[in-house]
């Protein structure tokens, strides 16, 4: 099996920045994709950034200018740097991963999914 677990949700002002932590553990091979996803009760869950294991990003366009996903392989780890934070992007973000776990079968992992409220 193989867990994803997210960390760095929290309360943050308007125009405030904050960072979030995923990292993937257990019976790995390798990953390919990262990102992060959010939801709020009022809408489906969305594409907030995603990366893959060569570094390629991609952002959702309600945060491109203002979020920056980053990984390091090394560690199965990816971060989302959240910057001029915006009411609107409250909501729960999930970190999700895709790969190859043993015995040489494709997984796909979501976290618990952590709150980010942006209120002052």
């Amino acid at each position: 099996q193989v867990q994803v677990v997210e960390s760095g949700g929290g309360l943050v002002q308007p125009g405030g920045s904050l960072t979030l932590s995923c990292a993937a553990s257990g019976s790995i091979i390798s990953i390919n994709d990262m990102g992060w996803y959010r939801q709020t009760p009022r809408k489906e869950r969305e594409m907030v950034a995603t990366i893959t294991s060569g570094g390629a990003k991609n952002y959702g366009d309600s945060v491109k200018g203002r979020f920056t996903i980053s990984r390091d392989n090394a560690k199965n780890t990816v971060y989302l740097q959240m910057n001029s934070l915006k009411p609107e992007d409250t909501a729960v973000y999930y970190c999700n991963a895709v790969g190859k776990r043993f015995p040489y079968t494709r997984f796909n992992s979501w976290g618990q999914g952590t709150q980010v409220t942006v209120s002052s």
